[in-house]
Order: C-alpha cells, then sequence, then structure tokens
C-alpha cells in the first residue's frame, strides 16, 4: 500500500513540473531580419507587462504578454520607429507600461526622491563622524558611566548587596530623596 501511495505522489509532483514546462513560453518567431530580431529583443525586455506587476514582455508568459509581443513584432515589420512602439504603448497602456518612464510632473517623485534620500543618509553620516571626532560622544559616554552616591546605593539595594549597618540608613535616604 504504502509503495502504491508513494507512486501516485511521485506521478503527481511529475504530472505538475512538466505541466509548468509546458506552459513556459518560447519565441519560434523569427523576424525578417537580424536588426529587427535585435530591436525586437531590446523593446521586449524594456516594456512591462500590464497584467504582471513587475514583469517585462520578455519573461511573462501571460495571453496579454504574448497579444503584445506579436503586436511588437507586427510594428517592426510594419517600419515603426522605436519610439512610435513606445508612444503606441503608452498611449494603449499609460506610462505603467515604460520600466523608465519619463520625467513629467507626475513622476518627479520617482525620479527626486532617491536622491533626496542618498543625501539625508550622507548628511546624517557626516553628522555622526563630526560628533564622534569632536569628543562630544566621549563626553555623554563618560557622563553615562559615572553614578551619583544615591544612585550607587539604589542600585546596590536592587541588587541585594546592602553593606550591612549602612542598610536602614540607605534606605531612610533613598525615600527622602
Amino acid at each position: 500500500m504504502r509503495n502504491r501511495t508513494r507512486w501516485i505522489v511521485t506521478a503527481a509532483m511529475l504530472t505538475l513540473l512538466l505541466a509548468a514546462v509546458a506552459r513556459a513560453s518560447v519565441e519560434v518567431e523569427q523576424l525578417s531580419s537580424p536588426e529587427l530580431q535585435a530591436r525586437y529583443q531590446i523593446l521586449i525586455e524594456e516594456l512591462r507587462c500590464p497584467k504582471c506587476q513587475n514583469q517585462n514582455l520578455a519573461g511573462s508568459d501571460s495571453m496579454v504578454a504574448t497579444d503584445l509581443r506579436r503586436e511588437i513584432r507586427r510594428l517592426l515589420e510594419d517600419g515603426f520607429t522605436d519610439r512610435e512602439i513606445n508612444e503606441y504603448m503608452v498611449a494603449r497602456y499609460g506610462d505603467f507600461v515604460l520600466y523608465r518612464p519619463p520625467l513629467q510632473r507626475n513622476t518627479v517623485a520617482l525620479w527626486v526622491a532617491p536622491g533626496v534620500f542618498a543625501a539625508l543618509g550622507l548628511l546624517a553620516l557626516i553628522v555622526i563622524v563630526m560628533r564622534s571626532r569632536s569628543g562630544r560622544g566621549e563626553s555623554q559616554a563618560a557622563d553615562a558611566e559615572e553614578l551619583t552616591d544615591n544612585e550607587r546605593r539604589q542600585l546596590a539595594r536592587l541588587l541585594g548587596e546592602d553593606q550591612i549597618g549602612h542598610g536602614k540608613q540607605d534606605e531612610q535616604e533613598t525615600r527622602n530623596d
């Protein structure tokens, strides 16, 4: 009975594996010239699949990506330039279809934010280094190491290290403080 179960599980896993391999997209249609084929490869790698969130047309096996690859081949064969093809795609799907959106009012944050965050990080690093070199960091550490007499007594009491003879007097002084 165990051998039969193992065989069924193995067969099911192989079936799933073969189904995934069979679903993978393979480009079999070649364009009329090597130049068009090279342009095609660049275009499908630079254009994003509208259905897949972060996958280019070359890596997507969705039906939408297949249709778009077919459309790009048709446009290339009809003599469209790369710019015209990009404009055609943007007109249909918006700037989302481009991995490198143009600098516009609605995309300024995408282009400026990385530089701003890098500058803020660099500024923070400079401030930290300057503080450590000026000695302000050391004086804070030295102040933190010194305890007042009252803090020492409280610490000793908490740790159960009251000195004999001073225990009651220290507790009263702690309460008075």
